[in-house]
């Protein structure tokens, strides 16, 4: 029996989306009512967290790359994660004499990323302190991207760069830059190859789904909570699917 031939993929997939936003909502109105629950120790958003606090006693920036991938494609994911830990930094940060500066190599992302600033000082009600050269896109190619983001490293006093967002190889560039300029370096991203280059370079990587959780980790609000919540519960559904497929395929029922 073949399940295709009585499930429509696409109902699967709705009924997938369904199922995953019926559950958000439960998590985000029972986060917002009991908002502690136990999470994994993530070192490298500790670090961060007191990475951000050192730089702003230091009047020196913190700098977000959002990689060169589209919001609307497949990379459309961790673009949105990382112009959501631009809104956290950019709250936290708003203190300090250098405000967050970002880099990105997609003009959407661009547009975005520089939108976000100015909600988030604006949230804050500091909207004296948006600067649109902030949000910069610096190369519209993977090396030109890489390549014009080392300027912002070198000459705008940065002591924390955070990658977040689809990046390749080119990578490696940005994360030997930020080393030898002695910064504070977390990465993440949703390439396999920039993974693997981050994990070797960076001295704070995110692993697989690490990425996805920065929100829920650095307190951006009670739907990053939940969403962190919904994933686990995924987990277990699609990991009882599998067994139960492989137990029925076994018995021949399948």
């Amino acid at each position: 029996m073949n399940l295709s031939e009585y499930v429509s993929p696409d109902i699967l997939g709705l009924v997938f989306i369904i199922l995953f936003l019926i559950l958000m909502v439960f998590y985000t109105l029972r986060t917002r009512k009991a908002p502690r629950w136990p999470q994994r120790e993530i070192p490298a958003f500790g670090k961060l967290r007191r990475g951000i606090g050192l730089a702003v006693e230091a009047g020196k920036r913190l700098h977000l790359t959002l990689g060169h991938g589209g919001v609307s494609g497949v990379e459309g994911g961790s673009a949105l994660v990382g112009l959501s830990v631009l809104q956290r930094i950019a709250r936290v940060a708003s203190v300090s004499d250098r405000p967050p500066i970002t880099t990105s190599g997609e003009a959407t992302q661009g547009i975005l990323s520089q939108d976000s600033l100015r909600s988030a000082l604006r949230s804050i009600n500091a909207d004296d302190l948006y600067e649109p050269a902030a949000g910069q896109i610096s190369g519209l190619t993977p090396f030109s991207f890489a390549v014009g983001t080392l300027p912002v490293i070198y000459d705008q006093h940065v002591a924390v760069t955070i990658l977040v967002g689809h990046f390749g190889s080119e990578v490696v560039l940005i994360t030997d830059a930020a080393e030898r300029n002695g910064n504070l370096t977390l990465g993440g991203s949703d390439s396999l190859p920039a993974q693997a280059v981050l994990y070797a370079t960076a001295q704070e990587p995110l692993i697989g789904e690490e990425l996805y959780a920065a929100g829920a980790y650095l307190q951006a609000g009670s739907m990053h909570l939940a969403s962190l919540r919904t994933q686990d519960i995924f987990r277990w559904i699609l990991a009882g699917v599998i067994l139960a497929g492989a137990l029925l395929k076994l018995a021949g029922v399948l």
